[in-house]
């Protein structure tokens, strides 16, 4: 196997359980008629403060399920696979900073399923790869946007008011990626620096010194001048 397939293969395994945590608990939910929505989050409601954790395992139904699962499973491989130093930080920091936000400011009711990660891992990725103008990077934004770029509509409830849809939990995940994907730029990989560009860089500060130079001889002899016609020496 090369190493490129391995290291693939790697990068979905965190995600597939993840996944398969998320089919389990609607399994034993259709099996015993368990209604779970009290796992889920309820705005500013203190008994519920733990939805903020659990809410992601519940899902409405098989539907909804499916609806997550395949893009966490495609999202998530990405992400493992280009920021896998940082990648677990930015599922826990999405998935607590949607929750948290959804418990502060959503509509009171209760918010299930895992679409506040979904959207947060699109943005993450999408912004990531156009900030750190990366060419493999900005390939797979391309790829996010032409699978996912639809996904921006979760986020106007107008769009949807015939479905129950937590479109607060897709604003505050969106959110959350995008924040991420500026304060973690410099983690990653990073766009390959050309010779090319390197000697320009190496042109422009050779110009500012010459620059800072003249400035310095300039003042200088504007210095002794003034003195001379003055009298004075500072």
């Amino acid at each position: 196997m090369r190493p490129d397939e391995k290291k693939m293969l790697h990068s979905m395994v965190i995600p597939f359980f993840f996944v398969l945590l998320m089919w389990a608990v609607r399994i034993i939910q259709t099996i015993g008629h368990y209604d779970l929505s009290f796992l889920g989050i309820y705005p500013l409601r203190w008994q519920n403060l733990h939805g903020i954790i659990t809410t992601v395992f519940v899902h409405g139904d098989y539907s909804h399920l499916i609806a997550n699962s395949v893009p966490l499973i495609i999202l998530g491989s990405a992400l493992f696979y280009f920021y896998k130093d940082i990648a677990i930080r930015i599922i826990i920091i999405i998935w607590i900073f949607s929750g948290f936000w959804v418990w502060i400011a959503a509509r009171p009711a209760y918010h299930i399923g895992s679409s506040g990660i979904v959207y947060g891992l699109a943005a993450f990725i999408l912004v990531s790869g156009i900030i750190r103008k990366h060419t493999g990077l900005m390939a797979l934004a391309l790829v996010v946007v032409f699978l996912y770029g639809s996904l921006i509509w979760g986020i106007f409830p107008e769009f949807f008011p015939d479905k129950n849809i937590s479109w607060e939990a897709h604003l505050f995940g969106m959110v959350a990626g995008i924040i991420l994907a500026f304060y973690y730029r410099k983690e990653g990989p990073q766009r390959k620096i050309y010779e090319w560009e390197l000697e320009e860089e190496d042109e422009e500060e050779e110009e500012e010194e010459d620059r800072g130079k003249w400035e310095e001889g300039k003042g200088s002899e504007g210095e002794y001048w003034n003195s001379t016609m003055t009298g004075k020496v500072n």
